[in-house]
């Protein structure tokens, strides 16, 4: 689990998206940052959570959001995943495992006995100062952009 809390300074990052750009979380200061943190590239969960997060892009945008995802997949990989699911949004691929080690999800899972390191998925809105204004640790994955909505409504 993160060890970052609301308050707290995101820390930056900088790395290739799914289009071999770099992107930095400096390029966004002003803007609010929906960044959300996932395991793996078209599988189901992170399917539905990208989707969700899609089918409401045009009302988040609306509203001033920027939508990130984080896996540490490759730009390759994110790219395929981007263009089977029409997602409108930057995909960062996190090889070196940087960003999701200084976000604190990367983390030690257990599957069937089997315990491995893989990303926990959280989600982290961060101000327009850069500021983390809220964490979601257990996120919904069907119902992923509500519950953003309902932390920046309220």
């Amino acid at each position: 689990m993160s060890s970052l809390k609301q308050g707290d300074k995101a820390p930056e990052f900088s790395a290739k998206d799914q289009n071999g750009n770099t992107v930095s979380l400096d390029n966004y200061k002003g803007k609010t940052v929906i960044l959300y943190f996932y395991p793996k590239d078209d599988t189901p969960g992170c399917t539905a959570e990208s989707c969700d997060f899609r089918d409401n892009y045009e009302y988040l945008s609306s509203q001033g959001y920027e939508v990130i995802g984080v896996s540490v997949d490759d730009e390759k990989s994110h790219k395929k995943f981007e263009t089977k699911y029409s997602l409108p949004f930057t995909l960062i691929a996190d090889t070196d495992q940087k960003i999701v080690n200084d976000y604190g999800v990367w983390v030690e899972k257990n599957m069937y006995g089997k315990k491995y390191m893989g990303t926990q998925r959280t989600t982290f809105i961060i101000n327009p100062e850069g500021v983390i204004s809220h964490v979601i640790a257990k996120v919904d994955t069907k119902n992923s952009s509500q519950q953003v909505l309902d932390l920046l409504k309220a």
